[in-house]
């Protein structure tokens, strides 16, 4: 009975530092210098023809994205230069990732802000809900 009772103990502080680290690795529902836009009015900004900038792993990007999205991995190739040469700094552009569980987007926009840029949308929910919702992906085969 005792061991069992130690088990119990066990599974549900596993279960706490999961959920706890889970919950830590949710992206910021705001990005301070940038506007948060839902799937809808990402959805409206790519009807007008806003740049949208994926920032997502070149495969990721490869397997399906945005269609006209731009690509500039945060992982690997995202500089000040490299983001100039696809946005100008007052131009609008709206970012994005994997979703609320990927950090991505966020950790773009603050570079981009602090490196000047002034007109950025944070597609939060990113191309995981554009997929759910419908939406139009293009995928580059390999």
């Amino acid at each position: 009975m005792e061991m069992r009772k130690i088990l119990v103990a066990l599974l549900i502080a596993l279960f706490c530092i999961v959920t706890i680290s889970k919950a830590d690795s949710l992206s910021p529902e705001r990005v301070e210098g940038a506007r948060t836009v839902s799937t809808e009015t990402a959805k409206l900004l790519f009807d007008k023809e806003y740049l949208f900038l994926d920032v997502r792993s070149l495969n990721d990007y490869r397997m399906g994205h945005i269609p006209d999205a731009h690509h500039l991995s945060v992982r690997s190739d995202f500089d000040e230069q490299k983001l100039s040469m696809i946005v100008k700094k007052d131009q609008p552009v709206v970012m994005y990732c994997n979703g609320i569980s990927c950090l991505g987007s966020s950790i773009a926009i603050e570079k981009a802000v602090e490196w000047g840029w002034t007109n950025i949308f944070y597609y939060r929910e990113g191309i995981k809900d554009w997929n759910l919702k419908g939406y139009p992906v293009f995928a580059i085969e390999p």
